[in-house]
């Protein structure tokens, strides 16, 4: 269909040499967005160093797989760990079987039966970095910390990516204000999810990375603004930043206002004609968009 568009829309006004290669998303118009001080609200927050760890610190385990990580216990079934909290004893330091000396670590579960965890990296390692590399464990201290400080706070979240109560994906609004509800323990990739509640009552989840997994790409900074981000478009009308709260697009609106509702495209085809500008941006699962000087003309969404 795209295709076809282009053949038929555009011959009778392309000569064919002035059609430009195809290039991506990153070459397209973007604005200068300085640092924001949400991008770095959270970075005092991390998890404790091994070596301060004390007797009583409590940790969230993710999965039923750290079990199969521990010292085989006849008398404590290791399978169920999953979505439990479980609490550190103490530590001594042992040989493994090549020879090289560990950490053994001991958890109390939450019925009071003793499990242990030897690890991977050798005491020397760990000793150096102050991470004790432990999978399948959040930090509680982590989580209580972003608690205090995000509970019960209004945002405006800025981004689409939502997830419902049961944890699926979907597609929700974004640029609408929202108050954090709960902070909970999270999975195996984000130490912290997130239940909020956005201005027509709607409850949703958000995932959040924080402490050791800050690499990933759902920090603060990208899932909330502390300002109405509408303030910063002011020539916007009401009408398309509905269409853009909602990620649509109607006829006549601008690269700027599409790329705020749709995100930048997977890629851009640019080809300039006798009496217009035409540019072509296309999406995942077949979405396009047509330009004409700048201005929306057609796209399929």
């Amino acid at each position: 269909m795209l295709a076809a568009l282009m053949a038929v829309g555009m011959s009778a006004c392309f000569t064919g040499i002035e059609s430009t290669p195809k290039i991506t998303a990153k070459d397209v118009k973007r604005e200068n967005i300085p640092v924001r001080p949400e991008d770095s609200f959270l970075d005092d927050i991390k998890a404790e160093p091994f070596s301060s760890w004390t007797s009583g610190k409590s940790f969230y385990v993710t999965d039923n797989k750290f079990g199969s990580l521990l010292l085989p216990d006849p008398a404590t079934d290791l399978s169920r760990l999953g979505g439990s909290v479980i609490r550190y004893v103490d530590n001594r330091k042992v040989s493994d079987l090549t020879g090289n000396t560990v950490y053994e670590l001991h958890f109390l579960t939450e019925n009071c039966r003793k499990i242990s965890y030897r690890t991977t990296q050798t005491a020397s390692m760990i000793d150096k970095t102050g991470n004790a590399g432990i999978p399948f464990l959040i930090d509680m201290d982590v989580v209580e910390s972003v608690r205090n400080r995000l509970l019960g706070q209004k945002y405006y979240v800025i981004t689409s990516s939502w997830y419902d109560l049961d944890l699926k994906s979907e597609h929700g609004r974004k640029f609408v204000p929202v108050t954090i509800e709960s902070v909970d323990p999270g999975n195996n990739v984000y130490s912290v999810i997130l239940t909020a509640r956005d201005d027509r009552d709607t409850r949703f989840k958000l995932l959040l990375s924080v402490g050791n997994d800050l690499k990933s790409l759902r920090h603060f900074g990208s899932l909330f603004s502390f300002k109405n981000p509408k303030d910063l478009y002011p020539l916007i009308t009401d009408g398309t930043w509905n269409n853009i709260i909602n990620g649509k697009v109607a006829e006549n609106m601008t690269k700027d206002e599409c790329r705020l509702a749709l995100g930048a495209p997977d890629n851009v085809d640019r080809r300039a004609g006798y009496s217009a500008l035409h540019e072509i941006w296309t999406y995942a699962g077949g979405v396009y968009l047509v330009f004409e000087d700048g201005l929306l003309k057609s796209f399929r969404q």
